[in-house]
């Protein structure tokens, strides 16, 4: 409790007062209307593509491989194989992710090279760049993925044997069953889960800063250079920066939350 209040509740409440204060100290609803500004709704426009599209890559690899774990008929030792390298990958972001994506993807990346002395094939003469929307999807989806596959595979073992044996009895093929009892049973956790990688993508800064620097504008780097920038520094502008993330991705959380309440009631 004395963490939580130190770490999330007392600085929420000090950028959400800060949004509306001027650098004098003075009440204003200056920062609110400037969120409204067109190169700050473009930044919010792209961390939220961004986020949507890493989200439903993620969403869409990480469902089948926690189908193939669970369902698939896969031996044991690659799911604790799978699920072991889910849980550290899960977390592996920040600077460490970005340089790792830069010696394999980037112009002179390990993958890159082999790609162009072996087989002639030039990544970058396609229009392919990893400082781009593109790139930064991609390298968002390293964490996206494995996040799925360790928050659906509990739902996926939730799923009852009787419900399938009943479908079968009733003459049911296997497409007849996933679309019309297992998808609907696991659409709350499918959508919940999208919702919460969707959060987790639109609150990150520090893969995006250290990946693009500054050529991607997207909602993070615009805060960071808003608080801790030389040119662009406005810190009570930056806090309702903050203060938008924290509306979006509270809402995202909200609903992800909403939704895992209704499919628990299922796996009860």
């Amino acid at each position: 409790m004395i963490f939580a209040l130190m770490f999330l509740v007392v600085p929420t409440l000090y950028l959400v007062t800060g949004a509306f204060l001027t650098p004098a100290g003075e009440f204003t609803f200056k920062n609110i209307a400037d969120l409204f500004t067109p190169s700050i709704l473009s930044a919010y426009w792209i961390s939220i593509r961004v986020s949507v599209a890493s989200s439903l890559g993620g969403a869409l690899i990480g469902f089948f491989l926690a189908w193939a774990i669970v369902l698939g008929g896969m031996p044991k030792w690659i799911r604790s194989g799978l699920l072991t390298f889910s849980g550290v990958a899960s977390n592996f972001a920040g600077v460490p992710l970005a340089f790792a994506f830069l010696a394999t993807l980037g112009r002179t990346g390990l993958v890159t090279v082999f790609l162009r002395d072996w087989f002639g094939f030039n990544l970058y003469s396609t229009g392919f760049n990893l400082l781009s929307f593109l790139g930064l999807t991609i390298t968002y989806m390293y964490f996206q993925i494995p996040l799925m596959v360790l928050i659906l595979t509990p739902a996926l073992d939730g799923m009852k044997k009787e419900w399938r044996e009943a479908s079968e009895i009733l003459g049911a093929s296997t497409w007849q069953y996933w679309r019309m009892v297992a998808l609907p049973i696991l659409w709350p956790s499918l959508l919940g889960t999208t919702l919460l990688l969707f959060a987790n993508a639109f609150g990150a800064i520090a893969t995006a800063y250290a990946l693009t620097g500054s050529s991607l504008n997207i909602v993070p780097i615009l805060l960071y250079a808003q608080i801790r920038g030389d040119v662009l520094h406005n810190p009570n502008l930056g806090y309702a920066l903050a203060l938008g993330m924290i509306v979006i991705t509270g809402i995202s959380n909200i609903l992800y939350i909403w939704l895992r309440m209704r499919a628990e009631r299922w796996q009860k």
